[in-house]
């Protein structure tokens, strides 16, 4: 059983409250700190988490709303650097905590030195825009880190790859398959890339045009 995990997100705008209500989905206790008097309302209204009016940079908010006892703390504003001083001051007063900030660009793992993970909306949105336009031949699931995004990419008749093992398709380097979209095994030499059939694949974005090419024509 998952054990329920006590959790602070600082921001409750679009993606604070939407974060909160799907921890708060899976049993998890969410706690909000947001400065705007109306948005607090609007979240009390909603009863998904308990709400703290305030600015969570200040260690008597962060303090009132559980930092010793809670198991991680999300700065989700749209202000990357209160974000990070959020995060920092959580860590201050609770060291063992796991804090997540939210940036505004790839900023790769700069940020990572002082924060145990950082999360960037605003370029999931972009990805599930772009899946919409490419439709489902081709879809962008999740970036890794940086840039390095996981495609699902259907292989095409004709495809320069479409029939043959992976041992026998040149990617470039930067690629890596990693099965077939059934997800029952991972993809080996042998495999072969069936026309008409998904796979996942983890690709740097500078062979991305190559990798498509090779799986699309």
């Amino acid at each position: 059983m998952t054990r329920t995990l006590d959790i602070i997100i600082a921001g409750g705008g679009r993606v604070g409250f939407q974060t909160a209500e799907i921890l708060a989905d899976r049993g998890h206790d969410v706690t909000i700190i947001e400065r705007d008097e109306r948005m607090v309302s609007e979240i009390a209204d909603q009863w998904v988490a308990t709400v703290i009016r305030g600015d969570a940079t200040n260690p008597e908010i962060i303090e009132q709303a559980g930092i010793d006892r809670a198991d991680a703390i999300a700065a989700l504003t749209g202000e990357t650097g209160l974000n990070l001083a959020v995060c920092l001051a959580a860590s201050e007063l609770t060291p063992d905590i796991r804090t997540v900030a939210r940036i505004d660009r790839t900023a790769g793992k700069a940020y990572t030195r002082f924060v145990d993970a950082v999360v960037f909306p605003e370029r999931a949105g972009a990805r599930v825009a772009a899946n919409e336009i490419l439709g489902s031949d081709v879809q962008t699931l999740a970036d890794v880190t940086g840039n390095l995004d996981i495609m699902l990419v259907r292989v095409a008749d004709g495809a320069p790859a479409a029939g043959k093992a992976l041992t026998d398709v040149r990617f470039p380097e930067g690629t890596l398959v990693v099965s077939d979209d059934n997800g029952e095994r991972i993809a080996r030499a042998d495999t072969t890339l069936t026309p008409g059939s998904r796979y996942v694949i983890a690709v740097e974005p500078d062979v991305v045009d190559e990798v498509l090419n090779l799986m699309r024509g």
